[in-house]
């Protein structure tokens, strides 16, 4: 699925900025959808982004970033600890905006993937636990600049794997054990003991 045209015209691009949990992370959101919904990419570093023009050319220009992650109208750049908001915010918001302007690919169309549905071959336990993360708690972390999907299911211990923002979150943890764990607990008491996280 093609998500950006072609055509040479400009496009009307604005972006604002949101603040997340993570204090080296930054949203910064268009006026227009960059992915289909429910499709995440997360890349933490260079050697990662080879099929995402964007995300490469902000790794090989701004030497302080060190996770990009884009998702339905927004892209996360979470920064180095040294660096300070108020000195690249605007360089970054700048950049953006002028790469979105020219009709640039994001992702590169043969990487593109639609959103993962639920898998007929789930089990009934997954497929409730899949929907509680979809309907409960994907749009709270979403509004964070961040992403969890479903990793695996195993004798009650449910894994997700936490993306963009969330990753490398102070507060992601007691997210994940205060927020997550509690509601699927509570929603599925005789099938949930704990939930864990990949790729904190």
């Amino acid at each position: 699925m093609q998500t950006i045209n072609n055509d040479k015209q400009k496009r009307n691009v604005n972006i604002y900025m949101e603040a997340n949990p993570n204090p080296n992370s930054m949203k910064f959101v268009a006026n227009f959808m960059l992915l289909p919904d429910g499709v995440s990419y997360d890349y933490p570093n260079l050697e990662s982004a080879e099929h995402s023009p964007l995300a490469k050319v902000i790794f090989q220009s701004f030497s302080y970033v060190e996770r990009v992650f884009f998702m339905s109208n927004f892209v996360t750049i979470t920064k180095a600890e040294g660096k300070d908001w108020e000195e690249i915010r605007t360089e970054l918001k700048d950049f953006i905006k002028g790469y979105l302007e020219e009709n640039k690919e994001i992702i590169i169309p043969e990487a593109l993937r639609e959103e993962v549905e639920i898998n007929e071959e789930d089990s009934e336990t997954v497929k409730k636990i899949k929907g509680i993360l979809d309907e409960y708690i994907r749009p709270a972390v979403e509004s964070d600049g961040g992403a969890i999907t479903f990793h695996s299911y195993k004798e009650g211990v449910v894994k997700v794997l936490l993306q963009g923002a969330c990753s490398g979150c102070p507060s992601s943890t007691v997210t994940l054990k205060s927020g997550i764990e509690n509601l699927l607990k509570r929603m599925l008491p005789n099938e949930v003991n704990a939930v864990e996280a990949e790729g904190i």
